[in-house]
C-alpha cells in the first residue's frame, strides 16, 4: 500500500501528461508490477545468477516498479546469459570499454583512446524502408510518415526478440537527454547486447543512473531494446533481411534488432528524437534536429543560435565556424521561460561523419581525431601500423588496409563489381564534445541557453539568397522551415539536383503528421514577448553558368550579420520575401571578418531577387502542404501573401530585380 500511494501522488503530480501510455496502459501494468515488486529479491530470481558482479544490487537500489516491470519483460523474453549494469562510474564504464575488445567489436588503434569499429559491409547506414512508427489501428499520417499498424509491429519485433540474446550479455545502461536535474531532462534506459552500442552511447550521452535514483517511482522515461541479434566470424549482425527498427509511440518504446550501425542502435539519438517530437507535440515545447552555437559578437558577446539543415547542407562548418562556442551539432529541445527561448543540447558528444574532415577546411576536428582520447572510429581504413585513414582526409591513401570489407587493397571490388573505397562514404568518429577546443562549457547548464535566433539552410543553386531574414515568426516558420528544400548531389540517391521537401530539416524523424508539426512551432512562438528572430541561409547559390556565387568561407559574414540584426544594430532593406543586408555593412564585415574586399556587383549578384524561381518554389510548397490534410491554413495564407508580392513587384520592376531597386 505504501508503494501505491506514492504512485497516487505522482499520477495527481504528472497529471498534465497525456501521453497514451499513461491512458491506455497504467492500470494493468501498476496492478502486474507491484504485486512483484513487493518482494523485489524475488522479480528477477530466476535471472540473479547471471547479474556480474553487483549488478543486481545496483539494479535494486532504483526504487521504480515501471523500470523493473520494463527490465525484467525484456530479459526473461531476451534471455542473455550474462547481465551487467552500468551505474556511470568510471569502474562500469571502463568495463563496457574492455567488453567491446573482448567480443571483437572494436580494435585498438595506435593513438592512445582510440579504437575502430567496423559494421556489416551492407549495414552501413540507417534503414528508413524497415523504420516504422507503430500507430494504432484507425490512424493514418500521410505517405509522408513511415508507419505500420501497432499490433502487427509489436507482434513481429516481440517473436524477433525471443531468446535473441542467449550466448551473449546483456548491458543494461541509463541516461538523461539533457542535463540532469533540469526541466529538460528526458530519463532513457538502453537494453543492448552490443559493447559497441552501449560503449558509444556513454561517449554520446551523459549518465543517468543517479537521475533514476533521484526520480524514485516516476514513470516517464524514454526505454529503448536492442539486439544485433546472431552475429558472423567479422561479429556483425548476420540477419540483416530481418533487420527492424519500430517506434511504439503508446509506451515510449523503441526496438531495433539485426543491426549494429549506429544511426540503427543509438537508442537516445535519432531513434529518443521521434519520440521527444511526440511528448513535445502534448506538452507545448519543441524537439528539433538542430545545433546550437553562440557567435561572438562586438566587446566579447555571444549570442545563441540555432540552426536545422539537411545534410550536406553546411551544417558542420556552421557549427564549427573560426571563433564559435560549440554547444550542440545535432539534437536540440526548446523551452519557453518568461516569455524567451530557451535551448539545451540533448547530447553530449558527436557521431560525426568523418569523409572530408581535413587539416584546412576543418582543423579543430582534425586535431581532436590524431590527439589522444576516447574515440571510436566506425567503417574507415585502418593499416597494419594501426593508423587510421577515410576519404577525403589530406594524407597519400595507403596501398592496403582493414576495412568494413575486411582486408582491402587498391582496386578492390565487391561481389557485384562495385569498386570498394577505402572508407565508406557514411564512415563515422565518435567523441566527446569536450574534445574539442571550441567547446562551450554551458552545454551542461541546466537551464540552458538562451536563443536569440533561429537559421534554416538548405542546398539551392538558384532562389533563395544567401541571408535572409523572415518578417516574423509566423512568416519564418511557413516560407523558411516548413519550405525548407534541399538539392540531392552525387553522393545521395536518386536524381542530382532534384529538390527534397524536409520541413525544418526534420522529416525522417517525424513521428507525428506534417501539419500537427508545424502547427507546434507555429503556437510556440504566439506568448514570446520577443520571439527569436528567424533566418535562411543559401551556401549554394549559383549563376546562369552554374559557378557559385558565394566562397565557403564567406558563412562567417552572414552569421556576424545575423548577430548583428538579433540585436537590432544594422539595418535591412525590405523585400518581398524577408528583410536582406545592406551592402555598405556587408562591405565592413568582410574586411573586419575576413580582410577581403567586397565588391559592389558581387553584391547584386548574390541578392537580386530571383522572382521566377521564388513563385515555383511557392507553387511547389503549396502543392505539397494540399496534399496534408490537417496542414493549418496560416500555412497557405502566408504563402499566397508572399506569391501576391512577388507577383505586384515583377509587374512594377520585372522578373529579376536588384536589392538597389526594391
Amino acid at each position: 500500500m505504501r508503494i501505491m500511494d506514492k504512485t497516487n501522488k505522482i499520477k495527481l503530480k504528472d497529471k498534465k501528461h497525456n501521453s497514451m501510455f499513461f491512458k491506455e496502459n497504467l492500470n494493468s501494468m501498476v496492478s502486474a508490477t507491484f504485486k512483484e515488486f513487493s518482494k523485489p529479491n524475488t522479480f528477477y530470481e530466476k535471472f540473479k545468477e547471471r547479474f556480474v558482479g553487483n549488478s543486481f544490487e545496483k539494479l535494486m537500489k532504483i526504487k521504480n516498479p515501471y523500470l523493473h516491470s520494463f527490465v525484467g519483460k525484456y530479459i526473461r523474453l531476451c534471455n542473455p546469459d550474462r547481465i551487467f549494469v552500468n551505474s556511470g562510474s568510471h569502474e562500469d564504464l571502463k568495463y563496457i570499454r574492455d567488453a567491446a575488445i573482448k567480443y571483437g567489436e572494436e580494435r585498438k588503434l595506435k593513438v592512445d583512446g582510440h579504437t575502430v569499429h567496423f559494421d556489416g559491409y551492407y549495414d552501413q547506414a540507417r534503414d528508413k524502408e524497415n523504420t516504422k512508427i507503430l500507430l494504432p489501428e484507425g490512424n493514418n499520417y500521410g505517405k509522408h510518415i513511415n508507419w505500420m499498424e501497432r499490433k502487427r509491429g509489436l507482434r513481429e519485433i516481440h517473436e524477433l526478440l525471443k531468446n535473441i540474446m542467449k550466448g551473449k550479455e546483456l548491458f543494461i545502461c541509463f541516461y538523461t537527454l539533457g542535463p540532469a536535474n533540469s526541466e529538460f531532462t528526458i530519463p532513457c534506459v538502453q537494453l543492448t547486447d552490443s559493447a559497441y552500442v552501449a560503449h558509444s552511447e556513454n561517449i554520446l550521452f551523459r549518465q543517468g543512473y543517479e537521475e533514476f535514483l533521484r526520480r524514485g517511482p516516476n514513470p516517464h522515461f524514454f526505454k529503448f531494446v536492442h539486439s544485433a541479434g546472431e552475429l558472423d566470424g567479422r561479429k556483425n549482425s548476420r540477419n540483416i533481411d530481418k533487420r527492424r527498427i519500430y517506434i511504439d509511440l503508446e509506451n515510449e518504446i523503441v526496438y531495433s534488432v539485426n543491426t549494429q550501425y549506429g544511426g540503427n542502435t543509438l537508442g537516445p539519438k535519432k531513434l529518443a528524437l521521434r519520440l521527444a517530437v511526440n511528448r513535445a507535440s502534448k506538452e507545448s515545447w519543441l524537439a528539433e534536429h538542430m545545433f546550437i552555437v553562440g557567435i561572438s559578437g562586438p566587446c566579447g558577446r555571444a549570442t545563441y543560435f540555432a540552426g536545422a539543415f539537411p545534410s550536406l547542407c553546411g551544417k558542420t562548418s556552421t557549427v564549427m565556424i573560426p571563433g564559435g562556442r560549440l554547444i550542440g551539432d545535432d539534437i536540440a529541445f526548446l523551452r519557453k521561460r518568461n516569455g524567451k527561448v530557451y535551448a539545451v543540447n540533448a547530447e553530449k558528444g558527436i557521431f560525426g561523419i568523418i569523409a572530408d574532415i581535413n587539416s584546412k577546411d576543418d582543423p579543430i576536428i582534425f586535431k581532436a581525431l590524431h590527439s589522444p582520447g576516447e574515440i571510436i572510429f566506425s567503417n574507415v581504413l585502418v593499416t597494419e601500423d594501426g593508423e587510421v585513414y577515410w576519404n577525403g582526409k589530406n594524407a597519400p591513401m595507403p596501398e592496403k588496409g582493414v576495412n568494413h570489407s575486411g582486408e582491402w587493397y587498391k582496386g578492390k571490388r565487391d561481389s557485384e563489381g562495385n569498386l570498394i573505397p577505402p572508407s565508406h562514404p557514411n564512415a563515422r568518429f565518435t567523441l566527446s564534445l569536450d574534445l574539442l577546443e571550441n567547446f562551450d562549457p554551458r552545454l551542461n547548464d541546466p537551464m540552458g541557453v538562451e536563443i536569440k535566433g533561429i537559421i534554416y539552410g538548405g542546398r539551392d543553386s538558384d532562389t533563395w539568397v544567401p541571408v535572409e531574414q523572415s518578417f516574423d515568426w509566423v512568416h519564418g516558420v511557413v516560407t523558411k522551415g516548413a519550405s525548407l528544400e534541399s538539392e540531392t548531389t552525387a553522393a545521395t540517391l536518386g536524381k542530382v539536383g532534384e529538390r527534397k521537401f524536409n520541413p525544418m530539416a526534420n522529416l525522417d524523424f517525424l513521428p507525428i503528421s506534417i501539419g500537427k508539426y508545424v502547427k507546434m512551432h507555429l503556437e510556440f512562438g504566439r506568448d514570446l514577448e520577443n520571439p527569436p528572430k528567424i533566418f535562411s541561409v543559401n551556401y549554394f547559390l549559383k549563376d546562369k553558368n552554374g559557378r557559385f556565387l558565394t566562397e565557403k568561407v564567406d558563412k562567417r559574414v552572414w552569421l556576424k550579420w545575423m548577430e548583428l540584426r538579433v540585436h537590432n544594430e544594422v539595418d535591412a532593406i525590405k523585400t518581398p520575401t524577408g528583410y536582406i543586408p545592406i551592402y555598405e555593412d556587408l562591405k565592413i564585415l568582410f574586411k573586419e571578418v575576413l580582410s577581403k574586399e567586397y565588391k559592389e556587383e558581387d553584391y547584386v549578384k548574390q541578392f537580386t531577387l530571383r522572382i521566377p524561381e521564388n513563385l515555383a518554389k511557392i507553387n511547389r510548397i503549396l502543392k505539397i502542404y494540399r496534399g496534408i490534410p490537417d496542414t493549418p491554413e496560416i500555412v497557405f495564407q502566408v504563402l499566397e501573401e508572399q506569391k501576391e508580392r512577388l507577383l505586384e513587384t515583377r509587374e512594377k520592376l520585372g522578373k529579376y530585380v536588384s536589392p538597389y531597386k526594391l
